[in-house]
């Protein structure tokens, strides 16, 4: 059948140093390949870790800067407030809410003890622009005897042990059939 050629001079020479078939060739293969798939799995666990990194760092980067936009919107609403609140108009308008009314002329005191101008009285406000001036209402810790129980209460029971009297209050008026004057209500801040 076939024969194999036998080699002569350089070839047989050249054919004993390449071995041929399966005499020890599949041992010298696998280290290599074990390394070259050790290579391959360490660069694509190395991969995944540095992408999960990056997305991880751009979500917190994106956090990040919807809190700074949050903080700036937020910031630049209570700069508005402040401008509103520190208009002239504004401030004139609450200082005339609070009874108060532009001064008059000032005088100068110099070092040496003499005064310069003359001062003036602050002016008076019409009497159709002041609101009727009233104390403080002042809330009793103790129960108004003449007033009565309110409906829907209970009288509260007599203390076991004497106790001094309430102190007298400012406000403590004489109850009187008329019902008190209506107040007006508070201004509204402007800006909101």
């Amino acid at each position: 059948m076939s024969r194999k050629p036998e080699l002569r001079g350089r070839a047989a020479r050249l054919a004993r140093l390449i071995p041929v078939g399966g005499r020890g060739g599949g041992a010298a293969r696998t280290p290599f390949v074990l390394l070259v798939v050790v290579l391959l799995g360490g660069g694509l666990i190395g991969l995944l870790v540095l992408n999960s990194a990056l997305s991880e760092g751009a979500f917190r980067l994106d956090d990040l800067q919807r809190q700074t936009k949050n903080l700036t919107d937020e910031e630049q609403a209570l700069q508005r407030d402040v401008d509103a609140y520190s208009a002239p108009d504004a401030l004139q308008r609450r200082a005339h809410d609070l009874g108060m009314v532009p001064g008059g002329d000032p005088a100068f005191l110099d070092p040496d003890g003499t005064v310069k101008g003359v001062p003036s009285a602050a002016s008076q406000q019409p009497a159709a622009d002041t609101m009727a001036a009233r104390p403080p209402e002042v809330l009793s810790p103790y129960p108004n005897p003449a007033a009565g129980p309110s409906p829907g209460t209970t009288a509260p029971l007599a203390p076991a042990v004497p106790s001094a009297p309430p102190p007298a209050s400012p406000s403590a008026a004489p109850a009187s059939t008329a019902p008190p004057a209506p107040t007006a209500p508070p201004s509204s801040t402007p800006g909101r």
